[in-house]
């Protein structure tokens, strides 16, 4: 959301003097009936308040001294926990004196979100002739998008009188992946093997290799060298994963704080409730594009649109990024009872938007009623993995109704086991995976 864009004016030490000055020049004067003494004391008076309105009128940003701003963020998207560098140079819009005398009277800050440094940062300052330029580092703590900036400029008139503090310039958009863990994906698979055996489909070979033009942003990797030397153009295999089953991993969004919560923080903990199912779907995901199964993230939703959510091709770049691009943009619901209409509707929808042989893992809160029916349902068709998130703080009866669910889950078909937030991903991952945990 864009900050508002104002203006705070503020006396310098001159403009206090002159005030201070010229406010006890006229009361001398009107005291000792003085008109001479009286308009020498309004005299600063006058200046000091036109510097101020001018200085409110003409805006960093505006006019033949204005001041344009570039900003670069690398890596940009960035993952939560990992440093990323910002590099913010300030320069003017036309080269004139003016501008360049305008350059050097203002001294230049940037505006952060809490999500991405919880503190202001700290970077280096170059001032040069014709630009300024500032560079320094982030730490974003919590996923999503955030903006960085507009910067602030704070300047003061040409006379040293008023100094503003002005907005202005553009804002970048920062997004931040969850973090994920590399999971052994040669432990999933008996979910293949399972799956081929369900469908009728088998692995791939070499002989499946379907070669097609290269297009920009494939993988290098993926060159058929040998035909491309035959037909004097770089030709790509488009066959990467061919055989293996799709895979849609389901989060239920009622994990996350709910949307009244998540707004009336006023900073985003680094250890947010719900953010380590986020991970743990995001990792479950991640793994098995990499290794080379098409996949998404579908978050639950009241309209159970789950046909807009594509799968992304395997492989380690761009499916890697496009997972986590769904991934960042998990919200919370508006309460418990949306959060479980949207199970239901979001398992009814894949009932019907799935491929035969899919593979379904679902990191979900303890379910009841409709959702838990919902996913009965879900359950009896292809084959279904799920792990049933419990928060550390959770009550006893809590604990109880994700091990009930769990029950109900391996009742219907699915595999499951109960978790408690926080716990190893790579043990979570192999409990689920190995067929001990689905007696």
């Amino acid at each position: 959301m864009a900050r508002a864009r104002t203006t705070r004016v503020r006396l310098t030490d001159r403009g206090i003097v002159l005030v201070v000055g010229g406010g006890v020049l006229a009361l001398a004067g009107v005291d000792l009936h003085l008109p001479d003494v009286v308009a020498i004391g309004i005299a600063p008076l006058v200046a000091v308040a036109a510097a101020a309105l001018w200085m409110r009128l003409v805006g960093v940003d505006r006019g033949r001294t204005a001041l344009t701003t570039t900003r670069r963020v690398l890596p940009n998207p960035v993952v939560r926990g990992q440093v990323t560098e910002a590099r913010l140079a300030v320069r003017p819009a036309h080269l004139t004196s003016a501008a360049t005398a305008q350059l050097a009277r203002t001294r230049v800050a940037e505006n952060v979100s809490t999500q991405l440094s919880h503190r202001p940062p700290r970077g280096s300052q170059r001032t040069g002739t014709d630009e300024i330029v500032v560079t320094y580092q982030l730490h974003p703590s919590a996923r999503g998008r955030w903006l960085l900036g507009p910067a602030s400029a704070t300047v003061e008139d040409p006379f040293g009188l008023v100094r503003t503090v002005q907005p202005f310039g553009s804002t970048t958009t920062v997004t931040v992946w969850p973090s994920t863990y590399p999971l052994p994906v040669r432990a999933a698979r008996s979910l293949a093997v399972a799956s081929d055996a369900a469908s009728g489909s088998r692995a791939a070979s070499p002989d499946d290799a379907v070669l097609r033009e290269y297009v920009a942003g494939d993988d290098p990797r993926r060159i058929h060298w040998a035909s491309a030397a035959r037909r004097g153009e770089l030709m790509v295999r488009s066959d990467e994963g061919a055989g293996l089953p799709p895979v849609t991993v389901l989060f239920d969004r009622g994990l996350l704080p709910t949307r009244d919560a998540a707004r009336s923080w006023d900073h985003v903990r680094p250890a947010e409730r719900g953010e380590w199912a986020v991970e743990c779907a995001a990792s479950i995901a991640v793994s098995l594009v990499e290794a080379g199964h098409a996949g998404r993230i579908v978050g639950t939703s009241s309209d159970g649109a789950v046909a807009a959510v594509p799968h992304v091709p395997g492989g380690r770049g761009e499916g890697r990024s496009g997972i986590l691009e769904q991934a960042v943009d998990l919200t919370g619901l508006r309460d418990g009872a949306e959060a479980d209409r949207a199970v239901a509707a979001t398992a009814a929808a894949l009932r019907v938007d799935r491929h035969a042989d899919e593979l379904t893992f679902a990191v979900l809160r303890p379910q009841s009623g409709a959702a838990q029916h919902a996913l009965a349902h879900l359950g009896g068709e292809g084959d279904h993995a799920a792990v049933v998130v419990v928060d550390r703080t959770s009550s006893q009866a809590q604990h109880r109704a994700a091990q009930d669910t769990v029950a109900a889950l391996r009742a219907a078909g699915w595999r499951a086991l109960a978790v408690v937030e926080g716990s190893g991903l790579e043990a979570t991952w192999l409990n689920l995976v190995q067929e001990a945990a689905w007696s």
